[in-house]
């Protein structure tokens, strides 16, 4: 199909994209109060289109709420087309509207739920990325690792326990609801705590393996599944990225750097909601050694940027120079809140990723952004441009990246996973929950930032 540019569209072709409402999965009263507000506030018609499509997805297409046999919520978030919940995405989709859970007690308990549901999928299985609702037996189950029928994906990523935490802290912060830190989350950190030291590999390749058979050479582990060797420095391993290939040297930096501030807010956690300080200061000190490691590894001196961050390590000598567009990633290290955004290192290294000497950088005729080998050769990923904006403190800089956002939909009114750079009705993944809802929080973050003159000057 052609792309549609906003310029050739008039007012009757805005016609919402969203379900019909009552084959909408959950319906927030703050949410859609918020949509109308945004909407008024919006001048220019085909943003205030595309917001209206975009904030709600998670909540129109992706959750599954319920009850446990205990009474309590449990919300199974679907990624969209791929009807599995990542710990990754689903933490994710739903953190836009943690916000608005003091406005709404069913968002409130539908948030709960996924935090639940989080906690209580890391206990199945601490080294899967992905899971069945229930021990169905979908997914990859010929891998070989130690698949079990709740896995539907047994991929190692250091962020898929980060992302709960962030989403945990968060929730708590805002509503000043605890009750979120029971049996399950004390577990939970405590699998949390097991697996980041025996990836550390201080004390040999520690239980986790992974092999696939398949044609795509980042689908699989080198090494009879353990990935290529490490120097125990203190960093941990992950043996995937959060794009869901396979490091080619196992500490990833973003994620380290993740894992340092989840700690932290674990560690917070701990102390005053479940008076537990000698699971915080377990925390505490792996959080101390992770940063240490990655001050004394983690930077090179290259000759064009000067400091930067490498996206991986081995504790050799041996980096990997790049970046990745899904988060994390080295661009989106100060939209998670994991360096500061004035880190010189860290703009220096924002200055690199978005340059053609990081090889997933793509410039066509249709736009530049950073794209990844999940997909390949010039198919760029909007969530590279969203990080983009999300870290910019330059208005020209943010409105070109909103003006591209834009012009990539090919007329859909949704943030697709990637785009060819030359053609953007090319594209992946037609139902991608997380990046609708990430267009979603960028423009209520402008907002928010007083920037709407900026939002309606396009």
């Amino acid at each position: 199909m052609a792309a549609i540019s906003a310029v050739t569209m008039s007012a009757q072709d805005f016609k919402s994209q969203r379900p019909a409402k009552e084959d909408r999965l959950f319906s927030s009263d703050a949410i859609e109060r918020t949509i109308t507000r945004v909407q008024s506030q919006l001048s220019n018609p085909y943003l205030r289109w595309m917001f209206g499509n975009c904030f709600p997805n998670t909540l129109d297409t992706t959750v599954h709420f319920s009850k446990d046999e205990d009474g309590k919520p449990r919300t199974f978030v679907y990624t969209g087309d791929i009807h599995a919940m990542w710990l990754r995405d689903s933490g994710a989709q739903v953190w836009p509207y943690v916000e608005f859970c003091n406005e709404d007690e069913k968002l409130k308990e539908l948030i709960r739920g996924v935090i639940f549901c989080q906690f209580s999928l890391i206990n199945i299985d601490p080294y899967a990325n992905a899971f069945n609702d229930g021990p169905t037996g979908g997914g990859w189950q010929d891998d070989m690792t130690r698949m079990n029928p709740n896995d539907h994906e047994r991929k190692w990523e250091i962020d898929s326990h980060c992302y709960p935490i962030r989403l945990a802290y968060k929730y708590w912060k805002t509503t000043g609801d605890a009750s979120v830190f029971d049996d399950s989350w004390i577990s939970a950190i405590g699998n949390t705590l097991k697996t980041f030291r025996e990836q550390q590999r201080k004390d040999g390749l520690g239980p986790y393996s992974f092999q696939r058979v398949t044609e795509a050479q980042l689908d699989t582990k080198a090494c009879n599944g353990y990935g290529n060797p490490v120097k125990p420095v203190g960093l941990i391993a992950s043996a995937f990225r959060p794009s869901d290939d396979a490091t080619t040297f196992e500490f990833l930096v973003p994620s380290n750097f993740f894992a340092v501030t989840s700690l932290r807010k674990a560690a917070e956690i701990l102390s005053v909601v479940n008076s537990r300080p000698d699971l915080a200061k377990e925390c505490l000190i792996l959080s101390d050694e992770v940063e240490k490691a990655l001050m004394e590894y983690a930077i090179y001196d290259h000759p064009v940027f000067g400091k930067i961050y490498c996206f991986e390590v081995d504790g050799f000598g041996n980096r990997f120079l790049m970046d990745d567009a899904n988060a994390p990633s080295l661009l989106s290290m100060a939209y998670l809140g994991d360096v500061h955004v004035d880190d010189p290192i860290y703009q220096n290294t924002r200055r690199f990723v978005w340059s053609d000497s990081n090889p997933y950088f793509f410039k066509g005729s249709a736009a530049e952004g950073i794209g990844g080998p999940h997909v390949g050769y010039d198919m760029i990923w909007p969530m590279s441009i969203m990080m983009k904006a999300f870290t910019s403190t330059d208005d020209d800089e943010i409105r070109w990246c909103l003006r591209t956002l834009m012009s990539t939909d090919a007329g859909t009114g949704f943030i697709h996973e990637s785009f060819n750079k030359d053609d953007p009705s090319n594209y992946t993944r037609a139902w991608f929950a997380w990046q609708n809802t990430l267009f979603g929080e960028l423009i209520l973050h402008l907002i928010s930032e007083g920037k709407l003159s900026l939002l309606n000057s396009l």
